[in-house]
């Protein structure tokens, strides 16, 4: 089966169309005001109006109020919610959408337990952990932390980059990989090039 591939932090139009026509699967609209991707509703709406049929458009959360983001909900069509702070099942399965979790990975990540917490995620998103942000990094974590045995799709993210995807998804094989900062020119800016090299990696890993 071949990986998924979702390019996050998109914050213009060009970048999501880029993204699209080199084959990305879904596009990810950070909602977080402090994060350099935040993406205004505005802009937002204009990037999904833009979207071509059958691409997914994954709202980016940390730590947000329900009416926080409902408001969103209501201004700018989103397919999946990805929730990326402390939230808890309860916090993320209210809104009747899809949901990622993700989880910034440690040593002492008890991965079962948050697949067991959050049953009902659809994925569970792997991001390195980081004392200062929630993501978007640019941090790789040890793959090798990563069970098995785990009962959940898996979306790898954390410091992915042309140079590295093919070797991540060989060793990890997830579901599907998240990528931000790993193509772009500068933060919030995508890099076609950098975004045609990443999805040839993917490609070549699922030859």
């Amino acid at each position: 089966m071949r990986t998924r591939v979702k390019i996050c932090g998109i914050t213009r139009v060009e970048d999501a169309l880029c993204a699209v026509q080199h084959g990305a699967d879904a596009i990810g609209l950070v909602f977080y005001a402090q994060s350099p991707r935040f993406v205004t509703m505005e802009a937002a709406r204009e990037i999904v109006a833009a979207l071509p049929p059958l691409v997914s458009v994954v709202g980016l959360f940390v730590n947000a109020t329900k009416a926080e983001i409902d408001k969103v909900l209501t201004q700018v069509r989103l397919d999946i919610l990805q929730f990326h702070g402390d939230e808890t099942a309860v916090d993320c399965a209210q809104f009747n959408l899809p949901y990622f979790k993700a989880i910034r990975v440690r040593p002492d990540t008890n991965l079962l337990q948050y697949a067991t917490d959050f049953s009902d995620t659809k994925a569970l998103l792997l991001d390195a952990h980081s004392e200062v942000a929630y993501g978007g990094t640019g941090q790789v974590f040890d793959w090798k932390l990563i069970p098995k045995n785990l009962p959940k799709p898996i979306v790898l993210a954390g410091g992915l980059n042309p140079e590295n995807v093919e070797n991540a998804i060989r060793q990890v094989q997830p579901y599907a990989v998240d990528v931000s900062g790993g193509v772009e020119q500068s933060k919030g800016i995508k890099d076609a090039a950098k975004i045609a090299a990443f999805m040839q990696g993917v490609k070549n890993a699922n030859v």
